[in-house]
């Protein structure tokens, strides 16, 4: 099969990791007997510095007509200005409203072979396979009014927290749809004491929930969901939330797998082309020194694999490579080992 691929290796170790995946797809595809095309664009500060735009109308338009999109990551020190008519992260968030996508698919599933990497005690993490759905394209980073501007002599800074019903049933469509094929259980987060938009949430919440009898829904606050997280995350499997509580709960969600480096995403709209990157940042302390851990990118290429080319089997002997890998004991630098990006790549081309 034939597909075509748009590479957003973006800032700090993005280029780096970006790398190390499109050689274990070349594999892959070597193995299987597919061809990837690889588009390589700018996006993020990089973009920024070249174009004066973090996201050019060209790249957008390239992204839109990929079969899938596979990006490193966006951000740094340089372009942190609070006052700059652009940055990185803007780029970002229009990607994903240009691409349509508006669920993030985030794995959270502990490796044997890593539990002590975590600074959870072992017997928390046993069992934890959990999957975090976040909203991806309404709420507070996306709403309006937005802005800063002046009043009754006060600087004044402005975000709206804004869903409308269709937006929350879609996601929550699909989050029932993924419980049918796990523990069959769905645990929606919100703030439903506090803030309308989470009645609302919980509202749709429940009429899904009416539509799917064979799913168990529960609803959790989501300053509970974080402390359960930490206290007993096995008891969690299918976690559904909005735009910004996704995005704070799924990085701490990241320390039960040991490390930040090894966690993949999919971001998934009504089509096929989807958006695919590692949850972590763009590490600028440990750019260009060749030690980032490449597993989160790899992974989030098998499930580009899986989820926009319908590859399973492909999919799955990167997953299966990466297990081995890890058990074996190859471990990158913020795992506690020694093994360059490079080294590690090589590690899992070698199991495939």
């Amino acid at each position: 099969m034939n597909f075509n691929i748009t590479l957003l290796p973006g800032d700090g170790i993005g280029p780096e990791i970006i790398a190390e995946t499109v050689t274990v797809l070349e594999t892959i595809a070597g193995k299987y007997g597919h061809t990837f095309n690889f588009t390589e664009l700018l996006m993020g500060g990089c973009s920024i510095d070249k174009y004066g735009s973090s996201l050019t109308d060209e790249t957008l338009a390239d992204c839109q007509s990929a079969d899938a999109v596979l990006l490193g990551a966006v951000g740094g020190p340089k372009w942190d200005d609070p006052k700059a008519k652009d940055r990185p992260e803007r780029g970002l968030l229009a990607l994903r409203k240009g691409l349509g996508v508006f669920a993030n698919l985030r794995p959270v599933k502990v490796h044997p072979a890593l539990v002590d990497s975590s600074p959870l005690k072992p017997e928390k993490l046993q069992g934890v396979d959990i999957l975090v759905i976040r909203e991806l394209t309404g709420g507070l980073y996306f709403g309006w009014p937005k802005g800063r501007d002046v009043k009754d002599g006060r600087e004044r800074a402005v975000d709206t927290l804004e869903y409308y019903d269709y937006e929350i049933r879609r996601v929550m469509e699909l989050a029932f749809s993924l419980a049918k094929g796990r523990k069959k259980k769905v645990t929606s987060v919100d703030k439903a004491n506090v803030l309308e938009s989470s009645r609302l949430w919980r509202q749709i919440a429940v009429q899904v929930g009416a539509e799917n009898p064979d799913i168990e829904l529960e609803h959790t606050l989501v300053d509970t969901a974080s402390m359960r997280l930490i206290t007993g995350p096995a008891w969690m499997d299918v976690i559904v939330t909005e735009n910004m509580f996704g995005d704070i709960l799924t990085d701490e969600a990241s320390v039960l797998a040991g490390s930040m480096g090894m966690l993949p995403s999919a971001s998934l709209g009504a089509g096929k082309n989807g958006l695919y990157e590692p949850i972590h940042g763009s590490a600028p302390d440990i750019a260009g020194k060749g030690i980032a851990n490449p597993i989160g990118t790899i992974l989030s290429s098998a499930m580009m694999l899986r989820h926009s080319f319908g590859l399973e089997t492909e999919a799955a002997a990167i997953e299966n490579a990466v297990d081995a890998t890890i058990t074996a004991g190859a471990r990158t630098a913020d795992l506690g080992g020694m093994l360059t990006t490079k080294q590690m790549t090589a590690e899992i081309i070698n199991k495939l």
